[in-house]
């Protein structure tokens, strides 16, 4: 197309040149969840508080919902495939848990 004139409708705009050269950061994000056995919901929130992952996550969040269920999510940024090895929360002692431990990966569209 030249200078002046419009994209015809319902066709996309190519990329600028800019655009196409640029990297894209990808991120995946490592969702761990655990259900605490009867009683011992705030043990297994301390137990995942104090948890370390060697390298650290860009950003890690941990949530507590009524059952005493425990959420940790952690963001990598760089991995681009789900499959990528990352650190991740180890199971708990089966005597914290009333279930095995959940996990999900996510990776950011």
């Amino acid at each position: 197309m030249t200078a002046g004139t419009q994209q015809p409708p319902g066709r996309p705009r190519p990329p600028a040149a800019d655009e196409a050269e640029r990297t894209t950061v990808v991120t995946i994000a490592l969702m761990w969840e655990a259900k605490a056995a009867d009683g011992l919901g705030e043990e297994l929130l301390r137990w995942a508080r104090e948890r370390r992952l060697t390298p650290e996550p860009a950003r890690r969040e941990t949530f507590a919902a009524p059952g005493g269920r425990v959420l940790v999510i952690t963001w990598w940024e760089g991995a681009d495939d789900l499959d990528a090895e990352l650190p991740e929360l180890p199971s708990p002692d089966s005597a914290l848990i009333a279930r095995p431990v959940h996990r999900w990966r996510f990776r950011q569209v």
